[in-house]
């Protein structure tokens, strides 16, 4: 008993080494992914601070001592109060950023996208937790919830309110590389002549970025290894640097902290200092990104890494530019204002590579950051439909998208090319960066109060101080809307009319859906007046109704007047939680009795789930409606949940592939080989008796328990010999055009904005595509909205 006890003692502290061995390697790679853009900062917050008449004119170490204040001070306010001890604390089943937080809000206040929600939805593993039950009627949360469910226009200004944040990030991601690169290679400039510098600066900027993005499809993780590393030595390079200035100039700056030096900055160079303000946010930018990237790492392992490097690196960088400049005063003329002005002239060419480095691994988190919340918003409905490739079989979210790239790449190089500096970027990436942050607090008021029932003062509280310092920085970022912050407003404009018109044309078509499905019993009268012909295989219907026969396949049917004998009514619906567990893929359903074979199945997806290729998900389609055949007979009970979706009864199913105790289905050639292994087998099996004609043969491998009926049987030998008959997809191509009568806005918006943006993106499809083996039969249909 002794030695037990003692062995569980060890193998309990072995556990906690590992678990503590796990988070600090995670810290370690956050370092690369999380904090490339927050730690290239230093490079151009003093340049973009000074660059104000009135304070770069100064003669006093007041204004210097200012400056360094509030950059202390927003660094500990913003990244480490707001970002590391709050917010982090509202992810969404582990993940973060602005869409997680609405998609939260959408699951405590039942306010969705699109109207297709069902009962079957709420019980999603991942959709109740971080659920922590009703809260009283009389509570200001209740009353909250209420309205948001009642009024629409509250449920638009929630969905604009994360449009704009999510806007606002993609100007993020042409802006940041942008300007970190530029910073970066403006290094040179210190080692030739002022004439001469833009003439190298600005192409070698370009360059750079042309090479970034052109690597993109390459995917992050062959060089992701690499990341961690540089970032770590830039951090120690600006700490150790920082260091030596502090000790070598002003060992006293450390004084700057007192927060009278921010009052006695804003007394003194008032205007100008208030403008200044837009140069000193931008020692925050890539905050967001601590919790936008949380889904790749946990809490623990942001906030270690944060704290124990990031901050105080970022600290001492600061303080010891402050240090350099309180003795060589920043002037246009005789010292100029920039980073590299405060290193060794012995370590200018060392530090300036490893900037350049530094800062494309910035830009490189923030472009996958917005490849990211691109593929959200396409889940959600909220973009048009784009070619997603995923360039890692192994880390989950390392994604490609190739037209979003190349857009990116051509606004990232205009930008570059049209501003040639800094001064103007700053501008422009700080308005961007601020509204982020100010979207954010906003949702997360609305979190503290919906989603945690916390009091509705806490939530107050919350908004109005980091409000209140956030819509300050925002003022003075957009006081400069002449001098670049019009940038982030133009960018973010276009992408919000495009993502709220594609949502609005989504809605309408789905509306006009709801509208036109016809009953069952419309069908089968049907026909016997047309003469319906049932033909061998399954044909699978797309659909984006949850109940109810679409108008697409009745105009199908009309003009040819046969289908299937095994039919299944196909709806891939995206849910507002970020993975559905593959035990809870599927909603399976029969239309009206079992003799029609005519099934319904809803295939569910978080908005960070992978998609499976054609073949798996053909397999597990069909393996989980004979799984529901199977389990859903009077003798068997093994079905998970049963909901009722407008008469019909609706299963939960998994797929097969994760449960061995289930059906499964095996397909091989029609010859002698594939002939001995059926009879090889000794496990309960349907098969058929090879016909000749046949290229495959499909076999159900049952469970051993419990018994199936006779009904049952029948119904598994129709699907396995539809099955050996193919697969035929129906897919309906519509085109959307509004009614006579429409306001011109509407006409405007459907006409043309919409279908514009339908025909010039990807067709709506299954999230599989079509196997080479599989027919396609596509449906035309005019949609009057």
């Amino acid at each position: 008993m002794v030695m037990d006890l003692e062995s569980g003692v060890v193998s309990e502290k072995n556990a906690k080494k590992d678990s503590w061995k796990t988070i600090l390697m995670m810290a370690y790679q956050s370092l690369g992914v999380v904090y490339g853009e927050l730690g290239t900062s230093p490079l151009y917050v003093y340049r973009n601070t000074f660059a104000e008449e009135d304070i770069s004119h100064s003669k006093s170490n007041d204004e210097i001592y200012g400056v360094l204040s509030f950059v202390f001070w927003t660094l500990t306010i913003v990244p480490l109060l707001k970002y590391i001890f709050i917010v982090l604390k509202a992810d969404d089943n582990g993940e973060g950023g602005t869409f997680a937080l609405y998609s939260l809000l959408c699951r405590h206040a039942r306010v969705s996208s699109l109207p297709n929600t069902q009962l079957a939805d709420s019980e999603l593993t991942e959709y109740k937790m971080n659920v922590l039950g009703p809260s009283s009627q009389q509570s200001f949360g209740f009353k909250l919830k209420s309205a948001l469910e009642k009024r629409r226009v509250l449920q638009k200004f929630l969905l604009v309110l994360a449009l704009i944040g999510t806007c606002m990030v993609i100007g993020d991601g042409i802006l940041t590389p942008a300007i970190s690169v530029l910073s970066a290679v403006s290094g040179l400039e210190h080692t030739m002549a002022k004439e001469h510098h833009q003439y190298i600066v600005i192409p070698i900027a370009c360059v750079v970025l042309i090479c970034l993005f052109a690597l993109q499809h390459y995917g992050t993780h062959r060089i992701g290894f690499l990341f961690a590393p540089i970032v770590i030595v830039w951090l120690l390079c600006i700490s150790v640097i920082g260091l030596y200035n502090i000790i070598h100039w002003n060992p006293r700056v450390y004084r700057a902290i007192s927060p009278r030096y921010m009052f006695q900055f804003l007394k003194k160079t008032q205007k100008g200092g208030w403008m200044s303000l837009g140069g000193i946010m931008l020692c925050i930018t890539g905050s967001e990104a601590m919790f936008a990237d949380l889904g790749h790492f946990s809490q623990l392992s942001i906030k270690i890494a944060f704290t124990f490097m990031v901050y105080p690196s970022l600290l001492l960088a600061y303080m010891g530019q402050a240090a350099y400049l309180s003795q060589h005063h920043p002037s246009s003329n005789e010292h100029p204002i920039g980073f590299y002005v405060s290193v060794p002239d012995k370590l200018k060419w060392p530090v300036l590579i490893i900037a350049v480095l530094a800062a494309v691994v910035g830009s490189q988190a923030i472009i996958t950051g917005t490849f990211s919340i691109i593929k959200q918003c396409s889940a959600l409905g909220c973009f048009p439909r784009v070619k997603i490739i995923h360039t890692s079989s192994k880390v989950h979210g390392q994604i490609y998208i190739p037209e979003v790239n190349w857009i990116l790449m051509l606004l990232c190089l205009a930008v570059t090319l049209g501003f040639r500096d800094t001064k103007r970027l700053g501008h422009a990436s700080g308005l961007a960066v601020i509204t982020v942050m100010l979207v954010t607090t906003c949702l997360m008021s609305l979190v503290i109060v919906l989603c945690w029932h916390r009091s509705v003062f806490l939530a107050i509280g919350f908004i109005f101080f980091f409000g209140t310092i956030e819509s300050l920085y925002f003022s003075a970022s957009l006081i400069k809307f002449l001098e670049g912050a019009w940038v982030p407003i133009a960018i973010s404009l276009v992408f919000l009319i495009v993502m709220y018109v594609w949502h609005y044309g989504t809605l309408k078509k789905f509306e006009f859906d709801i509208q036109n499905k016809v009953s069952i019993n419309w069908l089968l009268s049907l026909g016997r007046s047309l003469g319906i012909v049932r033909v061998r295989g399954i044909g699978v219907v797309q659909t984006e109704l949850v109940s109810g026969i679409p108008g697409i396949f009745t105009h199908f049917v009309t003009n040819i007047p046969a289908f299937h004998q095994v039919l299944v009514f196909l709806c891939i619906k995206h849910v507002p939680v970020p993975h559905v567990r593959p035990e809870e893929r599927f909603l399976i359903g029969r239309i009206d009795t079992s003799e029609y074979r005519l099934y319904r199945c809803i295939a569910r997806y978080g908005y960070r789930d992978v998609h499976k290729d054609d073949v798996e998900f053909e397999n597990d389609l069909i393996c989980s409606i004979a799984e529901f055949i199977r389990s859903g007979t009077p003798q068997s009970s093994d079905c998970k949940l049963d909901f009722d979706t407008d008469g019909e009864k609706m299963s939960v199913v998994g797929t097969s592939s994760n449960h061995e105790d289930r059906i499964q289905m095996a397909e091989t050639d029609n010859d002698e080989d594939s002939e001995e292994l059926y009879q090889a087998s000794d496990t309960r099996e349907i098969r058929s008796p090879a016909p000749v004609q046949l290229r495959k043969r499909v076999r159900f491998i049952l469970p051993e328990s419990p018994k199936i009926n006779t009904d049952a049987m029948e119904e598994l030998h129709d699907l396995r010999e539809a099955r050996e008959g193919g697969v035929a997809y129906i897919i309906g191509r519509s085109h959307m055009k509004s009614k006579q009568g429409s306001s011109m806005l509407k006409r405007v918006s459907i006409d043309f904005i919409y279908e514009f943006l339908r025909k010039n993106s990807r067709e709506a499809d299954f999230p599989v595509g079509l196997s080479h083996s599989s027919s396609t039969l596509e449906v035309g249909m005019m949609y009057l909205v």
